[in-house]
């Protein structure tokens, strides 16, 4: 395996950097989106048990099948790849900005309205920044998750370390074939690690000290 590792090392440091920045991207891209919708929706009722429901229903859906369902009408290729990643990635986010939104205290609301802040205001300095560490967990959530779907959507020729995982499963038995999917699989963990560590100095970074547990 060190050889496999030495031999390949421009490969897999390639991909590896290929699959870090698409799962990034995505990451990035889902908070925009599931942050956006749960602002529009905490509000109100109807529509935030909705958003839950959406996010519950789509985690059950097989990231293979979509992506799978996706080639037809994407072909193969980065977009589809980034369509899964991002719609994966968006659900635990949505239900965490949910969840952080709804849990500001009311009076806090309430006494940032009173010192004459607009809704817009109010929601961009007292209720994001409250419900940010509650948002950031679902982040870390789903950087863990899509770690792994990033890998998957390797099946639509899509970037990262999935082509080593499909490639030594496509010829098991023959040489290298186990080695090339164990170096992928430990290299997506690895990269997993690497992302959370990040994730929690970014938070340490954007949470304030009376909000940190």
């Amino acid at each position: 395996m060190i050889d496999f590792v030495v031999e390949r090392w421009p490969q897999i440091a390639f991909a590896s950097w290929q699959h870090l920045s698409l799962v990034v991207q995505s990451l990035a891209l889902a908070t925009v989106i599931a942050v956006g919708l749960a602002v529009l929706t905490y509000r109100r009722k109807p529509l935030a048990s909705l958003a839950n429901g959406v996010s519950a229903v789509g985690l059950t859906i097989p990231s293979f099948a979509f992506i799978g369902l996706l080639i037809a009408p994407m072909g193969f290729g980065v977009a589809p790849a980034v369509t899964v990643v991002t719609f994966f990635a968006a659900l635990p986010i949505l239900r965490n900005a949910l969840v952080g939104l709804a849990g500001v205290d009311s009076s806090l609301v309430e006494a940032a309205r009173g010192i004459s802040l607009s809704r817009f205001q109010t929601l961009v300095r007292v209720e994001l920044p409250l419900a940010w560490p509650v948002i950031l967990g679902g982040i870390r959530i789903s950087a863990q998750m899509v770690m792994g779907i990033a890998a998957v959507a390797a099946y639509s020729l899509g970037p990262g370390l999935g082509g080593l995982i499909f490639s030594g499963l496509s010829r098991l038995g023959g040489a290298n074939a186990l080695t090339s999917v164990v170096v992928g699989v430990v290299a997506v963990v690895v990269l997993a690690l690497i992302l959370d560590l990040l994730l929690v100095g970014l938070g340490r970074l954007t949470t304030p000290k009376g909000l940190r547990v």
